[in-house]
């Protein structure tokens, strides 16, 4: 199959989809340049603590979090105090730091805790993951950036995603999709682990073997429902509970959903069926799920500021102001780079201002 990398680039963040042939999207990411979660960054930390009880230590990084660093992955040779070289192979994550292993460094950049190298992007890793596909990029800065190490697979246009692909991820957004022949899957994650409901609701309602169509229809779902998996990049445990089938008949589905895993990149694995009949998948977390990165302060300043860039343009002698949670104001000055990519796109310095009395992710502009 063809692919297709698209970029669409707007201050502070990139939305990044690959599509196929067909115009159907095959995974889907976001980028924040300004704030990157750090995963694959090279740091040069210092061991805070070992603790046995958690076969392994707590290591201290320049972004401020402490990262933990298992014992597997470090060494028995580390004493509190010790500067070491270490990388960040997983986010962190529910207040939990980022995970690390241990990695050389020359011992002239061991002199203090700092970050050495920084990790791809996702736009990096997807391009290298399909070093055919044309990468289109709506943002004339970001694709002279991109050519620098993608060459001429690098095309500027003006409009990155088509309306077939702004739709697809719109719906990421919600709880809830239809996946299949009618088949509902509800979405619900919790700080523990994301729980799938599977609902057919009529679509079997008119077949005379009902408990037959019901497995062949859960069966036929498994490629979309490992799909939307992917596309909503859910990590760590995750139960499918099926529509409609028995308990104990929900373990004939295996082969089929290892096999619809397979396609997954990062190799979930199917650990088998809990006795109500949910299935128990463990997929590896190495980049917030999107669910994660659509919530939260920042989030919401990065939302705010395309309201305010459009009507930026739709009433250039009129320069707005975006009035926002004490929250999101502190995000976004936080945030170098949506600055710059405002200021850029809006030929103007934003204007900010803050009203405690707006909930979290709160925002108005005024003209």
């Amino acid at each position: 199959m063809t692919f297709l990398l698209r970029a669409s680039a707007s201050p502070g963040e990139v939305r990044i989809a690959l599509t196929g042939g067909d115009g159907a999207l095959h995974d889907y990411a976001i980028w924040r340049p300004g704030a990157p979660d750090g995963v694959g960054d090279v740091h040069c930390g210092r061991v805070i603590a070992r603790v046995p009880a958690m076969a392994g230590m707590f290591v201290s990084l320049a972004s401020g979090e402490e990262g933990f660093l298992p014992d597997t992955k470090a060494g028995a040779d580390l004493a509190s105090g010790a500067l070491i070289g270490v990388r960040i192979t997983r986010g962190a994550q529910g207040g939990k730091g980022p995970r690390l292993e241990r990695v050389y460094v020359p011992d002239t950049d061991l002199g203090r805790i700092a970050r050495l190298a920084p990790g791809p992007s996702p736009l990096a890793e997807l391009a290298a993951g399909h070093p055919e596909a044309p990468v289109l990029v709506d943002d004339l800065a970001l694709a002279a950036e991109l050519r620098s190490t993608l060459g001429a697979r690098v095309r500027y246009t003006p409009a990155a995603f088509d309306a077939v692909t702004e739709d697809a991820i719109a719906a990421l957004a919600e709880p809830a999709a239809t996946i299949f022949g009618g088949v509902r899957a509800w979405f619900h994650p919790t700080p523990a682990l994301t729980a799938i409901d599977l609902d057919t609701a009529g679509a079997t309602e008119a077949r005379a073997a009902k408990s037959l169509a019901q497995a062949a229809l859960n069966r036929a779902v498994l490629p979309a429902l490992a799909r939307q998996i992917r596309l909503r990049n859910l990590s760590g445990a995750i139960l499918v509970d099926f529509a409609g089938m028995k308990s104990r008949k929900r373990a004939a589905l295996a082969p089929a959903l290892s096999a619809a895993l397979a396609e997954d990149p990062l190799k979930p694995r199917l650990l088998g069926f809990t006795a109500l009949g949910f299935a128990e998948i463990l997929r590896p977390r190495l980049r917030p799920p999107l669910h994660e990165r659509q919530r939260g302060a920042h989030a919401a300043g990065l939302a705010a500021l395309r309201a305010l860039l459009a009507e930026c343009r739709h009433a250039p002698g009129r320069p707005p102001r975006l009035v926002a949670s004490p929250a999101i104001v502190s995000a976004l000055e936080a945030d170098q780079v949506a600055r710059a990519d405002f200021t850029r796109e809006a030929g103007r310095e934003w204007r900010l201002a803050s009203d405690p009395g707006l909930q979290e992710e709160g925002f108005r502009i005024e003209a």
